[in-house]
């Protein structure tokens, strides 16, 4: 049984080399994370390339996750690059302010003085200080360090409940949406959303561009929290972003958060990514901690369809490692019962005629001793519909469509398998179907599988039949 839960690793400079990138596909990233919050266009550019050129040559699928920076309300620059607040200074938060010292620093978001009142907390470097307003004048926010520490330059402010009105796309995340297009990334990952209509501009502003990609959002801000439903609906998958988040809403608040965001993005027939944070130890160093080991297996175990590297395999010491550790936990993870998912799917409505067919699919796995689910796909959602349920059985998405196979390397227990047939019958469709899996090595004959068409062939969104067959009976 291969591993069901994918991997997303972003790709840095610890990670573009061609023979790391090898060895990371090789290891089990299924998903590479592009952060447009570094490296210019030309960067992005050739990391694409050569992570499509190296997948190809091992035979590989491995999707494209394009992460926009979001309107990121940071501090500005310090003329001595660096200072350490005490607990009970004062503190100026200026607008105006050029080039920061001891008792000031400027902002480069200027609403800020207008978003703020006396009494509110402010989070600096996430949450590692802690201001608190006092008084706000014109363009100055006067503040009193309630925890103090080092702070440099462009650090990170996050208001403790949420509330900043700062857009979610800002003019550069407008530029990479285009870029985003020109590369024909496969999911767009919005940051710091905080409605549906967040999504459904960045969307718009996608397809005005030509591009294809799922559209993913990131919650990370307390206001997502309240528009989680609104959100997801308007989204084709969400991430569990738990660093700002924790910084908004809590820490403690987080764990309990994640579980509600997993459940409610699997009963809205949406993809999630955990992360944040997962093996941030090895960073430096080669093996993770026992609590990062559980924090990973709990995310697997709440249901993610992915989990994520972020630093660890973008800047850190040990990509490769960072990649395998997560591969071992995902799979030791994944052999406790999910019997909870498949009785929650048993109640979802059926509206549609492929979630019908889905459903007879997971329904007749659990009563037969079914090998493996093929779906001939065109747009990949049956597979997505049957994924839900997280069935302990592959499901392969046969395809002859790229842009499908990269974007099923996402869904949970789904393995895209490039299918080019002609315009044959059914009947010769299914049996080329049976001899690929054969060659695959997926089955053996006398193997039972469960195969799910559409008639007729090759049109989208059409899946309408589900076929039991036994491997090689027709031999």
């Amino acid at each position: 049984m291969p591993r069901r839960t994918k991997i997303v690793a972003t790709i840095g400079p610890a990670s573009s080399n061609p023979e790391v990138l090898e060895r990371m596909i090789l290891a089990g990233m299924d998903v590479a994370r592009l952060n447009f919050s570094h490296g210019s266009e030309q960067d992005h550019r050739d990391r694409v390339e050569l992570i499509r050129s190296i997948a190809k040559r091992l035979g590989r699928t491995v999707g494209i996750l394009g992460d926009l920076q979001g309107p990121k309300i940071r501090v500005g620059k310090f003329r001595d690059a660096r200072i350490v607040l005490k607990a009970g200074d004062a503190f100026i938060l200026d607008a105006d302010c050029v080039l920061g010292d001891q008792e000031r620093v400027g902002l480069d978001y200027k609403e800020l003085p207008r978003d703020v009142y006396s009494g509110d907390s402010l989070l600096l470097d996430d949450g590692k200080i802690e201001l608190r307003v006092d008084h706000v004048t014109n363009n100055q926010v006067h503040t009193k360090v309630i925890q103090g520490g080092p702070l440099s330059n462009n650090k990170g402010i996050n208001r403790r409940g949420g509330g900043l009105t700062a857009p979610a796309l800002t003019e550069k995340d407008m530029e990479d949406i285009k870029l985003a297009a020109r590369l024909r990334v496969d999911y767009l990952a919005v940051s710091f959303p905080r409605s549906g209509a967040d999504v459904q501009w960045a969307r718009d502003l996608l397809v005005k561009a030509g591009g294809h990609a799922q559209i993913q959002s990131k919650i990370e801000r307390a206001e997502a929290i309240d528009a989680l439903e609104d959100i997801i609906a308007a989204s084709d998958s969400i991430m569990v972003a738990r660093g700002d988040l924790a910084v908004e809403v809590g820490d403690a608040a987080v764990p309990a958060l994640q579980k509600r965001m997993i459940r409610l993005a699997r009963q809205m027939n949406k993809t999630v990514i955990t992360a944040t944070q997962m093996m941030e130890s090895m960073i430096s160093s080669p093996v993770p901690t026992r609590a990062e080991v559980s924090d990973v297996a709990n995310a697997v175990l709440d249901g993610s369809d992915a989990v994520m590297l972020s630093a660890e395999s973008a800047a850190g010491q040990f990509p490769v490692e960072a990649i395998a550790a997560m591969a071992r936990v995902c799979a030791e993870a994944e052999k406790q019962d999910s019997q909870t998912f498949v009785e929650r799917h048993e109640l979802d409505r059926i509206e549609r005629v492929e979630k019908a067919v889905a459903r007879a699919v997971i329904h007749t796995t659990h009563h037969l001793e079914v090998k493996a689910i093929v779906a001939l796909t065109q747009s990949g959602t049956t597979a997505l519909l049957m994924s839900r349920a997280d069935v302990n059985v592959p499901i392969y998405a046969m395809t002859s469509v790229e842009e499908t196979q990269r974007k099923v390397t996402l869904f949970r227990g789904v393995y895209p398998v490039d299918f080019q047939h002609g315009t044959e019958g059914p009947a010769q469709v299914m049996a080329q179907a049976e001899a690929l899996l054969l060659k695959l090595g997926a089955v053996k004959t006398g193997d039972l599988i469960l195969l799910t068409i559409g008639e007729p062939i090759g049109k989208p969104g059409g899946t309408n039949t589900m076929k039991i067959i036994r491997i090689g009976e027709h031999n």
